[in-house]
This record gives C-alpha cells, sequence and structure tokens, in this order.
C-alpha cells in the first residue's frame, strides 16, 4: 500500500507528465486512497481529463473533483454561440439521433435532454458538447430507452460478456438484474480501467437502461 505522501506525488507526476494538464496549476491531496483535486483549468475537458488521468494512478480509490473552470478570454463565448454550435455538432456526429437530442445553455454549462437507445450514444453526445470551446460544465439527463428483456437473459449475457474480458476478473463481479432494464454490478476490481470496463460490458447489452455500479476499487 502506497502512503498518502507517495500517492499525492505520483498523482502530481502524472498530471505533469500529460500534455492536457502539465501546465495546469491542479492542487493535490491523498488521503486513504482519496484524491481531492482542486484549483482552477482553463478549460472543461481539462477539468475532466485530470479527474480521469488521477484515477488511473496506482493506489487511487476515489478522487473528488473540487476543480473550478476558469476560461481565457478567448474562450469565452455566449450561450447562443454554444448552442447553435451543439445542434451543428450533433448533426455532424454520424451515431447520434440529433432529433431526439435537446439541449439547454446557461452561464456556459449545458444541460442535455431526450432518449437514446444506447449508453455509447449518451456518451457521445455529452463527449461532443465536453470538447466545444466555451463549455464549463455538462449536465447529462439523456435516458437510454428501454427495452424489453428478461432479467435472467440480460444478467446471462453480462456475465458471459465479462467471461470474455481480457481486462476484467469476472469472478470478483457479481452482477445482478432487475426488471426495467436496470443492473447492478457489485464486488471489487483492481483499477479504475477494470471497473470502467465492466461497467461497459453492461451497457453494451441489449435491455440495460440503467447501470448501478457499486464497484470498490481495491488494489
Amino acid at each position: 500500500m502506497k502512503t498518502d505522501m507517495q500517492l499525492q506525488k505520483d498523482v502530481i507526476e502524472e498530471l505533469k507528465w500529460q500534455p492536457r494538464t502539465r501546465d495546469a496549476e491542479i492542487g493535490v491531496a491523498a488521503k486513504d486512497g482519496v484524491i481531492t483535486l482542486t484549483g482552477p483549468v482553463s478549460s472543461y475537458v481539462q477539468g475532466f481529463e485530470a479527474a480521469r488521468i488521477a484515477e488511473r494512478v496506482s493506489g487511487v480509490h476515489s478522487v473528488a473533483d473540487e476543480l473550478k473552470v476558469k476560461l481565457p478570454s478567448t474562450s469565452v463565448r455566449s450561450d447562443g454561440d454554444i448552442a447553435h454550435s451543439l445542434v451543428s455538432a450533433f448533426k455532424w456526429h454520424i451515431d447520434l439521433p440529433d432529433d431526439k437530442i435537446t439541449s439547454k445553455v446557461q452561464d456556459g454549462w449545458v444541460t442535455l435532454h431526450g432518449e437514446v437507445d444506447w449508453q455509447y450514444q449518451r456518451s457521445d453526445a455529452e463527449n461532443t458538447a465536453r470538447y466545444l470551446t466555451g463549455v464549463k460544465g455538462v449536465n447529462n439527463r439523456i435516458a437510454v430507452r428501454q427495452q424489453t428483456v428478461a432479467p435472467e437473459v440480460v444478467k446471462a449475457q453480462i456475465t458471459g460478456a465479462l467471461k470474455r474480458s481480457a481486462t476484467v476478473d469476472a469472478e470478483r463481479v457479481n452482477v445482478e438484474s432487475k426488471p426495467g432494464g436496470v443492473v447492478v454490478l457489485r464486488g471489487t476490481v483492481r483499477s479504475w480501467t477494470e471497473r470502467a470496463d465492466a461497467e461497459r460490458a453492461a451497457w453494451a447489452t441489449p435491455g440495460v437502461a440503467t447501470v448501478e455500479d457499486e464497484l470498490a476499487v481495491r488494489v
């Protein structure tokens, strides 16, 4: 087990090593495997990436993101400009049903609404908004359309996908499938990457509308 001091040092070094975050003035605190990030970032993407980078460091169990987006003057845009850019970006995205997604922009914060068939479409919509100039944050309220698939079939398909995975130890992940397309993942994983892979396997399964990820990262 790493000490808090070593974990803090590793996260700082990783942030300095990555091109997107090496110039940011990010404060890092570590306590019992929990990393807290503070300070200003120049874009929403930079803050989002900083949290993902910290998660990937060995020994990190959780990340508290307290970063504040402080846009440089060259990146400030009106809510109207951002809204028009969103509409255009969604139309040009080949996998997004732009007629099923609506957005609201207030003070640089984007809120997405609508319903899509798959989680990857929901994620793509959020990623598209995240990378637009002037965006300070994204609230993703897009729902995944519920498909009628028996819970036992959903569980069997997710379990099979986990067993085929090269990165997930399926023996340590418990899958519970409930009516209404709700899936609960419990157990322990060795890293945030493994946790994300397990969640992606669940979301890729037909009939899944909600994934409750209760997996704990334990080195």
